[in-house]
């Protein structure tokens, strides 16, 4: 049975994931419009209805007529959230719980936020569920769970919420980063012949960008008395498995012999899930494993370009803007203080 068609609001639909979610929405049927301050750039296509605007200022009635809001916005890793961590409570805790008020009150029937499997910190090697402790130490995973519990609490008799708690994405993207464990160990073999693994026993829960929108999508077609947090990725790995599977393809891809170099940095991030509820509750079944990952970069290499460019790396672009807005601000200060 074909799916009614609904009309979506995205917002920070202009990003990594929103590039490649929102024209499989579209050929869907349904009809998108983004929400987007466009901090990275937009690579959507022209016709795509997108409104450069920060969220934060938006208004009930922006959220008027849709069936359905994702929130896709906010800081989205570790590096960043350390940077900024004011900006990135604001944005990652605050902004969904705003954007899902506004949306309850304007009569939209489901609201999808984008959380993460950073919220459990550590799990002790077991596959952790849904209902296990969250207990990350971290900026990032702390404000992912705050946002997430705030967004949870709205949900009603018409208000469905679900709550995405997504592995580590990668793969390509028109809108491409490099910042991310696949992507990163992807380009340093491609550069250096190399990739250094800085805790070969960690675990990750890797989430290919594929699967990601196939998880959005679920979320999106789920019955309308569905609400709940569910956990997604494509599958577990140690980092020395991922760093083998990139060495692996690559070669086979013609690339000169990569090295493994092996260190043992301590990391209190160890992480991994059970996407059982998801599979079960949602029909979610993920598809791609990290070999096919390394693959689709490898396809699409001659499209990214220069590997190491800014473009490709949150954090930089991040802290350039920071810089802009802290310049701003102070030059408003000196204009103030001539004005008497």
């Amino acid at each position: 049975m074909q799916a009614s068609k609904k009309k979506i609001l995205v917002g920070g639909g202009a990003g990594y994931i929103g590039t490649m979610l929102v024209p499989k929405l579209l050929e869907l049927g349904h009809e998108v419009t983004v929400i987007d301050t466009c901090w990275f750039g937009n690579y959507l296509d022209s016709h795509v209805n997108l409104v450069k605007k920060d969220l934060f200022e938006c208004m009930e009635s922006d959220f008027s007529g849709f069936d359905q809001v994702i929130f896709l916005a906010g800081l989205s890793n570790d590096p960043m959230a350390e940077h900024s961590p004011s900006k990135n409570f604001m944005l990652n805790a605050a902004l969904p719980c705003y954007m899902a008020y506004l949306a309850k009150r304007a009569g939209v029937k489901r609201f999808i936020c984008a959380s993460s499997c950073s919220v459990y910190g550590f799990t002790h090697n077991q596959a952790y569920d849904e209902l296990a402790a969250a207990n990350c130490e971290y900026p990032y995973g702390i404000s992912k769970l705050e946002g997430e519990t705030g967004v949870m609490q709205m949900q009603g008799e018409n208000f469905s919420v679900i709550s995405l708690r997504q592995g580590t994405v990668s793969g390509y993207s028109p809108r491409m980063r490099m910042d991310l464990v696949v992507n990163a160990m992807f380009k340093s073999a491609l550069l250096d012949n190399k990739i250094i693994i800085n805790n070969p026993d960690i675990w990750r829960p890797i989430y290919d960008l594929r699967d990601v929108v196939k998880g959005f999508v679920s979320a999106v077609e789920a019955p309308e008395q569905i609400s709940g947090i569910f956990n997604v990725a494509s599958k577990n790995y140690q980092v020395k498995e991922i760093a083998e599977a990139v060495k692996k393809v690559l070669e086979s891809c013609g690339e000169p012999e990569i090295l493994l170099e092996t260190k043992f940095f301590q990391d209190s991030r160890n992480y991994k899930i059970s996407t059982a509820k998801a599979e079960e509750v949602l029909g979610f079944k993920p598809q791609f494993l990290v070999e096919d990952t390394v693959k689709d970069l490898y396809d699409h290499k001659d499209k990214m370009g220069d590997l190491e460019q800014d473009a490709y790396y949150n954090i930089r672009i991040f802290k350039n803007l920071v810089k802009k807005e802290e310049l701003k601000k102070a030059t408003l200060e000196k204009m103030e203080e001539f004005k008497y």
